[in-house]
């Protein structure tokens, strides 16, 4: 081929010949020279060549990167025009002569030489070569006006290694969840490429816009289906062989869901009290492939009443009419007597009645009408006089023996002994068991100080006078009653006097009137019962400045901090970060101690007091933390909870169900408050709903005692209020400023939603000693009051007299108990002589002395700690120890969609955690959870008080504090 293309180039001249010859003979040249040298030397050969006219080189093929599989070589190709010689250059070294093949030809279109040349490289070559990159080889070729170089082409050997660096892990993923399923191959050059598989099938992600495979060899399904549900296999391979991984089995689950309610069944009591009950399915949809059963009651049952028939009565009959033309008279009479209603029968027998007005005389004799008509009307005459007189006579003796009852009633009070007590109740009832008395106990810690001066006090739960009645009313009141509304509860009692709780408008004076109106709310005024007019027996709260609200305010900046309304149980955390930097708000955080402006619909109670915080307008970057007492016994079998918050039009609109999935807020339930996550600021309240009769109150009951104007009187008030910390706290505010005293620590009473009422009664009054006003040693009240008394502190009152100035000490019990349902026992010992009382204080739920603090004194977890442990959890794990299992370790198992949608999911659920624990501060319990997780190699507990310090110095130091 050689000659051949000499020739051709000769047939251009004789000139051309005799340049290509010369060429040729320096080419042979420099190859003999490099031949008798050797090229193993590292001697060069010249970059250039004496040229002649024509252009440098041009290359058609350049050598491409190869890698060496196995032990077989590889060939590199490299082809260049016009070209009068060409040779590799590896490694910065050339390549022997001997190791190059050489081909040459013509290019038909420009009658130009392509040379074109192969060379081998061997895997012993490759792994000899110990340099700082790639063994790598490049290609020279020259022509008449010098030389050209090609790309370098490098060359490595194959390999794929065995094991994978990351298997993909099995899920169990709820329906529409998102499916990620991690997959790193194992080493290799090249690279190698990754393919999934599903129960041995290829995947193809172009047919399935749901599935996505090019994250990083991660396979991605945006929202589960069922079908998705299998096996699946990552694929690895290049060039060298192929590798499987693991198998990963995805179940996609679906959580079962309740149907909607059936509707309402009829009253399974025709008449009276009954029930009625709903029911619903978990089919919608149905628990599949392991997902969880439906929480809550499939059957709800709530009390209905049945309308009882009544049969109709008759009226009494109409006078007779006028005598008819045909000798008969008519009268009539109604059936309204009532009137059947609810299904009741209609009156039996005839509505008109009809008869002879002339005692037969116009029938037998057929005497015209005009000669018995004088007759008829003069008897009748007769008649309608001697009834004047007999009514006359009748009403004559109503009247004297009406002045005869007002009087005897007078004189009878003017001569009792007692007057006229006060009781809070729609019934009065005996029958209790007594109690063995106590030795006198030492002091208490958790009393009030009783160093005050005396005075009495009575319910501000009711209102209606005081009616005084004939002792021959021996009514008894019967257990229906219980259940009346209040403002139709009328007690009578065999007695000297009677109790009347009722509306003042529907009220009955008898005798003298005398004021006796219970207090609403906290306006207490004062008026005598007692007919003599000397020391009063039985008085109300002094009047009182009405207080609507408790307010505590703070500033706060970017550094964040607390805001705590002492001896309530309400607080404010705002997160570090919450406040944007150089701004600062002034915040402030209030209680209505008023009239609750949420009033209940239905079934509804209200369960905490009314907080406001603000300002409404200001907007944070992270939710802050709303702590809030309750008084329910916490059960989702037995409760819905909800968190409501009150419009700028003063509506209540529901936020959430405390159990509902929600991304714009988070409730977590504690037993005795709830700690709300919350975006924005405004007035929330707590209200419950109860499913069942088993659904608790919590109250907090307490016996006040002081001592009255009159020196042998001693009065008991025995408070009954929802079990929050700032309920009761409003009640001790009160008696403190009217001189009570707490006579023992108060007690949690667990009072049901079953309807039945509360009864408060005195046991074991000393014999001989004191003495308690007849009847009035029980004192009922009804299961609404109680139920839903609006968070208004409720309670009875009662009087006791001693028989001598020289008793000083009183010993009794106080038993208040629901009806079939919890009792509770106060035991009272103390002395009435304030010289003789023990120096007792009363010991407030523990908040901070500073209402607001700031900065990272505000915080249990240092900043420095805390920066960590979030850095550490917001980084997803392939093992799952992320902030999902911190959030599990702390107990909040539940609506985790709500921390997923924020920035950093580990940092809110540590602000739950300082609103959980901001009393106890139980760094060791945190310190648990994390050693538990594995995340974390030191213990927050061991931290000292030194390193707290100074890791608050430092976050102070970085923040410019």
């Amino acid at each position: 081929m050689g000659t051949a293309a000499a020739a051709g180039g000769g047939g251009g001249g004789g000139g051309g010949a005799r340049r290509w010859l010369r060429w040729l003979g320096l080419c042979l040249w420099a190859a003999g020279a490099a031949a008798a040298r050797g090229t193993d030397n590292g001697e060069a050969l010249p970059e250039s060549i004496p040229s002649a006219p024509g252009t440098l080189p041009h290359f058609i093929e350049e050598p491409d990167d190869a890698y060496i599989i196995k032990s077989n070589p590889i060939a590199l190709r490299c082809k260049a025009r016009p070209a009068m010689q060409i040779f590799f250059k590896c490694n910065g070294e050339w390549v022997h002569q001997n190791e190059h093949v050489s081909e040459e030809s013509l290019d038909e279109s420009s009658g130009l030489k392509v040379r074109e040349v192969f060379i081998n490289v061997t895997r012993q070559q490759v792994e000899d070569f110990h340099g700082p990159e790639d063994y790598w080889c490049q290609c020279v070729a020259w022509s008449h006006l010098g030389t050209s170089k090609s790309r370098k082409a490098s060359v490595r050997i194959a390999y794929l290694r065995k094991n994978f660096e990351q298997d993909p892990q099995g899920r169990e993923v709820p329906i529409e969840g998102m499916i990620v399923l991690h997959c790193r191959p194992p080493e290799g050059v090249p690279a190698a490429e990754v393919e999934w598989l599903k129960n041995e099938e290829p995947i193809d992600s172009e047919q399935d816009e749901n599935i996505d495979t090019r994250a990083d060899h991660n396979l991605i399904i945006r929202q589960a289906r069922l079908s998705d549900s299998g096996n699946y296999t990552c694929m690895a391979a290049n060039i060298v062989a192929k590798r499987r991984s693991l198998s990963a089995t995805v179940v996609v689950y679906v959580n079962g869901g309740w149907s909607s309610w059936t509707e309402w069944s009829a009253c399974n009591v025709r008449c009276g009290r009954g029930w009625q009950k709903r029911s619903r399915t978990c089919t919608n949809p149905a628990p599949l492939n392991g997902g969880a059963f439906c929480e809550g009651m499939s059957v709800q049952k709530i009390t209905c009443t049945s309308l009882c028939p009544v049969d109709g009565s008759w009226e009494v009959w109409s006078e007779w009419s006028v005598c008819s033309p045909e000798c008969e008279h008519l009268r009539i009479r109604e059936c309204t007597a009532p009137p059947p209603r609810n299904g009741g029968k209609f009156c039996e027998g005839l509505s008109q009645e009809s008869e002879n007005c002339t005692d037969g005389l116009c029938i037998l004799d057929k005497k015209p009408l005009h000669e018995i008509k004088p007759q008829r009307w003069s008897r009748r005459g007769i008649e309608n006089a001697s009834d004047i007189a007999l009514y006359s006579g009748l009403g004559a003796a109503v009247v004297a023996v009406a002045v005869l009852v007002i009087g005897v009633t007078l004189y009878r009070r003017s001569q009792s002994d007692y007057g006229v007590d006060v009781i809070d109740s729609s019934a009065l009832t005996g029958g209790f068991q007594t109690f063995n008395f106590k030795t006198v106990r030492q002091g208490n810690s958790l009393l009030l100080n009783s160093a005050m001066q005396p005075d009495l006090t009575v319910s501000r739960t009711y209102s209606g006078p005081i009616c005084l009645q004939d002792p021959l009313d021996k009514e008894l009141m019967t257990e229906s009653s219980l259940f009346n509304p209040l403002s139709d509860i009328k007690v009578k009692v065999q007695s000297s006097f009677m109790v009347s709780l009722g509306v003042s408008e529907r009220a009955e004076y008898h005798g003298k009137n005398h004021s006796g109106t219970f207090p609403h709310g906290n306006n207490r005024n004062f008026s005598t019962m007692h007919p003599r007019n000397k020391t009063p027996y039985i008085q109300n709260l002094s009047s009182l400045p009405t207080r609507t609200e408790l307010r505590t305010t703070g500033v706060f900046g970017h550094l964040g901090g607390r805001l705590v309304m002492p001896n309530t149980g309400v607080s404010l955390l705002i997160p570090h970060g919450a406040i944007p930097e150089e701004n600062s708000w002034e915040i402030y955080m209030s209680i209505n101690q008023g009239e609750p402006s949420l009033q209940s619909d239905g079934s509804e109670v209200l369960l905490s007091p009314e907080v406001t915080c603000g300002p409404p307008d200001m907007i944070v970057t992270t939710p802050f933390a709303l702590t809030i007492p309750h008084c329910a016994d916490v059960s989702s079998e037995h409760w819905n909870i909800h968190l409501k918050k009150r419009t700028q039009q003063g509506k209540w609109e529901e936020v959430m169900s405390v159990e509902d999935e929600s991304t714009s807020c988070y409730c977590l339930l504690d037993p005795f408050a709830c700690h709300v996550l919350l975006d924005s600021f405004g007035t929330y309240a707590l209200t419950g709903e109860p499913i069942t009769d088993c659904a608790v109150k919590q109250l907090k009951v307490a016996v006040f005692g002081c001592m009255s104007c009159n020196s042998l009187d001693y009065n008991l008030r025995v408070y009954c209020v929802d079990n929050t910390p700032c309920a009761f706290q409003e009640v001790v505010s009160d008696e403190t400023h009217q001189g009570g005293q707490l006579l023992e620590e108060p007690k949690l009473l667990h009072f049901k939603g079953n309807t039945f009422s509360l009864q408060i009664s005195v046991l074991d009054i000393p014999p001989f000693l004191w003495r308690i006003k007849p009847f009035t040693a029980c004192q009922e009240v009804p299961f609404s009051r109680v139920w839903c008394s609006n968070r208004q502190p409720l309670h009875c009152a009662f009087s006791l007299e001693r028989y001598t100035p020289t008793t000083t000490q009183l010993s009794c019990k106080i038993c208040i108990r629901q009806l079939k349902g919890h009792e509770q026992i106060l035991q009272v010992q103390t002395s009435i002589l304030e010289s003789e009382r023990e120096t007792i204080t009363f010991i407030a739920q523990e908040d901070s002395t500073f209402p607001a603090q700031t900065g990272p004194k505000a915080f249990k977890i240092p900043y420095s700690i805390r920066q960590r442990i979030c850095a550490t959890f917001d980084t997803p794990n392939a093992k799952g120890k992320d902030w999902q299992m911190l959030a599990q370790k702390n107990s909040i198992n539940r609506n985790l969609s709500y921390f997923a949608t924020q920035s950093s999911p580990s940092a809110v659920i540590l602000n739950l955690w300082e609103a959980r624990h901001q009393h106890d501060g139980d760094l060791d319990s945190l310190a648990c959870a994390l050693e538990e997780i594995g995340r974390t190699h030191t213990k927050l507990a061991n931290i000292t008080e030194s390193q707290l310090d100074e890791a608050d110095f430092n976050y102070s130091r970085q923040n410019g504090l």
